[in-house]
Parts: structure tokens; C-alpha cells; sequence
């Protein structure tokens, strides 16, 4: 059963386990609180993402299209994005609660929305960089309609 969802979720929760190991690798190194770190975030939303893509067209060759490879993309980020942020929600409210704190400052402390806000960057920065990464990643496996012409 290779359907573009069966394929997403298995790359997803591939993308989540290596950003949860990433995040318990820099805690065990006190780097956590570092948020240029999570500029490496992206390396493994990008593998996962193009390794999905190229995984659903190797299994259904012709039947391959532009909008089921996005869609493929799309999805997988989106079932990693929504895991992550609910493993940093599970850290940030009851594993670590002065993370928040350290990592915000003073920042959104008169508004009471520390980590809501946290959990809402962490989502749609996942949601954005999938659907930036899915249009990207179609372009390389796109079927071409050009015309090959003589020169």
C-alpha cells in the first residue's frame, strides 16, 4: 500500500523522530536555548520531504503527478509539523516550563503567551518551510512537457 498518504506518514514520522533526537541532542548539551540551532531544523524537514516525494513516484511511476507528489510534500511536513509542536508542547508545559521563560526573556511575559506563541512559531514555521519545500522539491520531479527541439 504505497498511497501518498500511507508515504507521508511514514517519511513524517521519519522527520519527527530525527527533529525530536536533534532537540534531546542539543538538550543534553545545553544548547537548546541557542534559537539559531533551529535553523538545522530545515535540513531534516528538507531530506525527509525530497526522500517522500521521491519515494511515492518510484512506487507509482506513470501514475505520477504534480499534484499528488505535492500533495505527498505537503502532508509529510504537516504530520511532522504537528507532532513536533505537540512534543515541544508536552517539553514546554510540563518537562522544562522555565524554558519558555529563558528563551523568550521578557518578551509576551504582560500578555501570558509565552509558550503559545512559542508552539504557534514552531507550527507554522513547519507549515510554511513544507509547503516551500514540496513546491521546490516538485520541480525536480515534475513530468516535462517541453517539446525537445532540434538546434
Amino acid at each position: 500500500m504505497n498511497t501518498s498518504f500511507s508515504v507521508a506518514l511514514k517519511y513524517g514520522l521519519y522527520i519527527t523522530l530525527s527533529l525530536i533526537a536533534f532537540f534531546l541532542i542539543l538538550r543534553l548539551f545545553d544548547l537548546h536555548e541557542n534559537p539559531w540551532l533551529r535553523l538545522f531544523n530545515g535540513v531534516f524537514m528538507c531530506a525527509g520531504i525530497y526522500y517522500a516525494i521521491k519515494h511515492y513516484k518510484s512506487k507509482t511511476q506513470k501514475d505520477f503527478t504534480y499534484i499528488n507528489g505535492a500533495k505527498t510534500a505537503i502532508i509529510t511536513g504537516f504530520v511532522a509539523t504537528f507532532i513536533f509542536t505537540i512534543f515541544m508542547a508536552i517539553y514546554m508545559f510540563h518537562i522544562d516550563t522555565a524554558f519558555t521563560e529563558k528563551l523568550l526573556g521578557s518578551h509576551f511575559i504582560d500578555y501570558e503567551v509565552g509558550a503559545n506563541i512559542l508552539l504557534f512559531i514552531i507550527f507554522i514555521e513547519g507549515m510554511a518551510s513544507s509547503v516551500v519545500l514540496a513546491l521546490a522539491f516538485m520541480q525536480i520531479f515534475k513530468k516535462s512537457h517541453n517539446i525537445p527541439q532540434n538546434t
